[in-house]
């Protein structure tokens, strides 16, 4: 399912005499069960969701170890379960499982409260070993994402990694002003997020009237000036 990525040091796999227990977060329900399949012989799967309050009920009813959570789903995505479990289920570990490798991404779910993040290119045993270390209280990236967190910190290293214009944009509004800025048409953003051009059109107008902006072109340097594209 996954090819191998580089990360940073990890203590090889095992299964250790009690197996930690897992909780899938993904709105794709055949990449929930590759991760179940690879994964099933190191750690136990107590459950799986597909949307954000599906994962907050299911990981209040389990409470496992670790939540092997995606970025990039409707109503908030990760950034949302994280937001509604940290406060009453502190106890339970975050590591983000995600196909983006965006800056604000990582930055934003780190924030949110994750241990970790990795992506989805990420080997069955690179993934097992990061699990647990997150289980144990390490924070695990693999080396490009955890340069975005160091830079942040750099650039501003007495400042909160927070940018409160674009906390206002939801993810799938991010997602749309990133390819606008790469200069994608409306119909070839809709192409790469299998939604319709209407659909593009509406965030592309949020956009606008939440960064009081009025064109594209405004967009695409903001865009620019922090990173995104």
């Amino acid at each position: 399912m996954m090819a191998e990525q580089s990360m940073s040091p990890v203590e090889p796999a095992g299964t250790g005499p009690e197996r930690l227990r897992v909780f899938l977060v993904d709105d794709h329900a055949m990449f929930r069960a590759g991760v179940r399949a690879e994964l099933g012989a190191h750690v136990e799967v107590v459950g799986e969701a597909s949307t954000v309050a599906e994962a907050v009920s299911r990981i209040a009813a389990t409470e496992p170890d670790v939540v092997l959570l995606d970025v990039h789903m409707p109503d908030g995505g990760g950034r949302a379960v994280l937001e509604a479990m940290r406060r009453s289920h502190p106890q339970v570990r975050f590591l983000a499982l995600s196909v983006s490798d965006a800056a604000e991404d990582v930055i934003g779910l780190i924030r949110a409260g994750a241990r970790g993040y990795v992506t989805k290119t990420i080997s069955p045993d690179e993934l097992t070993a990061a699990i647990r270390r997150v289980a144990d209280g390490d924070a695990v990236f693999s080396p490009r994402l955890a340069g975005f967190v160091l830079d942040a910190f750099a650039a501003r290293p007495d400042a909160p990694v927070a940018d409160p214009e674009l906390d206002q944009l939801t993810n799938r509004e991010r997602e749309v002003l990133r390819l606008l800025a790469r200069g994608y048409a409306y119909k070839e953003i809709a192409r790469e997020l299998y939604i319709s051009i209407k659909t593009v059109e509406t965030h592309v107008s949020n956009v606008l009237r939440k960064l009081q902006m009025s064109n594209r072109y405004e967009l695409s340097r903001w865009a620019a000036d922090r990173r995104l594209v």
